[in-house]
Order: C-alpha cells, then structure tokens, then sequence
C-alpha cells in the first residue's frame, strides 16, 4: 500500500481512550456509525501549532451529537485533551487535517433504534499530514444532478457521517473527469459543492448562498467576518446557474480545502480563466486569519518528525 504521504504509515490514531497503530485502530461492526452511518463528524486544520476555529468546530460537532439525540456526548475539555494527545503521540505540529469522529457508539444487537444504544459514543481522532485537498491554482467543476438535502429531508446543518448525498455529486464529478460539482437545492438554487461551500464575486462583491439547504461552514463564515472587516461588500441569496457562469471569479472554501479558486464550471470558463484578485486576496487574508487566531497546542514543536529515528 503507497500512502500519499509515507509520514503517515505509522500513525497513532484515538480511540476511545486508547492511542493505536494505523493497522490496529478499528471500531465493533456493531458500531452506529458503522450500521447506519449513524455519526456526527468534524474536520479541523492545524497551522505552525495551532488549531484554526478550534472552540467553534467543538460546538458544531456537539451541537451535531445533540441534534441526533446522542447520550453522553464528550465534553469540550475532554475532546481537546484527546485531540492534543493523539497530536503529540505523532510529532504533529503544522500541515496537518484531523477527522473528528463521535459515533452513537456501540450497539447490543444490529439493529437501527438508538435504544440499542446502551454503551456511551465512540470518539475517534484521526491526524495525518496531508495538504488541502485542491490546489491553489484552481479546480474545474460540474453541475450535479443530484439535489442538496434541505431541512424537510435531513437537515445539512447536521455535520454527519452519512454523506451518499455528497458521494453520488462526486461520483458524477469524477465521471465527467473534472475536481468537484456543484449542488443545487430542490428549487434550483446553488447549495454548495459536494464538499465546500462556494462564492462567487461580482463588480467586486461578493456573493454566497444562503444557508438554507448546505452546511454554514466555519471558513465560510470567517471569509463573511474578513470581508465585513476589509469593507467588501457581500450578500447572501439565492444563486442560480447564470449567477455561476456570468460572475468575474468564483472560489471555494473549507477547511480541507481552504480557498480554491474556480476557473470553469460546466465547460463554461470563469472570467478569464484563472484565480481572480478578490480570491487571492481573501487567500491570503483567510490564511494569516487561520493562523493569528488559532487555539495554540499545548506543546512545543518537535525536533523531528514522528516517523525519524
């Protein structure tokens, strides 16, 4: 097996209270998130030693958990000190993503009613060195047929595990040979990508999405906090198709993938093809942010990396 990062072949993952080789970090198949896809999860981005939006992604996670009725979720305290553990177990202090995952937990008997639910969550803290998910050169996208969830279906303001909705956008994405795909709601409007929110700038606003039908995601409501305070002026509202093909630049954002700039959407080519200047700017506002305002972790950088003798 060739990892795309051979630094990540010997990682310690959390578990419960248990750190664990990459080869041995399992969960029961009697796990909710498992049996149903019954999770909430969070994606969180460490930069020179410190976790961006850390407080807000802990709440939004528990808010998650709460929303699905969960039992015994983990306190803020203890989810960080599980997360700064497994952090320092591996050497991780910059280029690093962590998947954060509390499942319902284990079940007495396969079934779905949480009522078989009766042994607390499962809390997962999964680090890797890993860079953002697209480059800052810019992606090519398509539009999905397949509709974004709204709150009468299953609410995409609940960051959970199952995300067939998401995979079957990406799926068409991949078929078309292109990065991403864009979501529409069941009205028509843009939702969001399968996997960040999208924005798009005209006569130097900037124009996003309402939050009805896609997930708030925290970069997203940093980049509206950045541009409030630069004086840019920006509006959320429904976006269709036209708004897409017809604005001067458009970009992404999300944890994971940061700020990436959109240089076609359905073969039409975006403005004149590459990252615009508000998307750079706010690429370079967004990363000094990230930073300046991270929670710091409670240890000093390593010497050497996890993987070296």
């Amino acid at each position: 097996m060739k990892l795309p990062d051979p630094r990540n072949t010997n990682i310690l993952i959390y578990i419960n209270g248990v750190l664990l080789p990459r080869e041995e970090a399992k969960i029961s198949v009697f796990d909710s998130a498992v049996q149903g896809g019954d999770a909430v999860w969070e994606g969180l981005r460490v930069y020179k030693g410190r976790i961006a939006a850390f407080t807000n992604h802990l709440k939004r996670l528990q808010n998650s958990a709460k929303t699905l009725a969960f039992k015994s979720i983990p306190s803020s305290d203890d989810i960080r000190k599980a997360i700064f553990l497994t952090l320092e177990a591996n050497g991780m202090w910059d280029e690093t993503h962590i998947r954060l995952t509390l499942t319902r937990g284990e079940k007495i008997t396969s079934g779905m009613n949480p009522k078989l639910n009766q042994l607390g969550c499962t809390l997962i803290v999964l680090a890797e060195w890993k860079p953002p998910v697209y480059s800052n050169s810019g992606i090519r996208v398509i539009t999905s047929s397949i509709r974004r969830n709204s709150p009468q279906h299953l609410d995409s303001k609940i960051h959970h595990n199952n995300l067939l909705n998401n995979i079957l956008a990406v799926i068409e994405a991949n078929t078309a040979n292109v990065d991403s795909a864009v979501m529409l709601d069941v009205n028509g409007f843009i939702s969001e990508t399968n996997d960040t929110n999208i924005f798009l700038v005209s006569d130097n606003q900037i124009l996003t999405p309402t939050t009805d039908s896609c997930l708030p995601g925290l970069t997203r409501q940093t980049i509206l906090e950045i541009a409030a305070k630069e004086g840019i002026i920006t509006h959320e509202k429904n976006l269709s198709n036209t708004d897409l093909y017809s604005a001067d630049e458009v970009f992404t954002s999300g944890t994971i993938g940061e700020i990436t700039p959109v240089l076609e959407a359905d073969g039409r080519k975006i403005g004149d093809g590459k990252a615009g200047s508000m998307t750079k700017r706010i690429q370079k506002l967004y990363s000094a942010h990230a930073y300046e305002n991270g929670e710091p972790i409670p240890f000093k950088k390593p010497l050497k990396r996890a993987d070296e003798n």
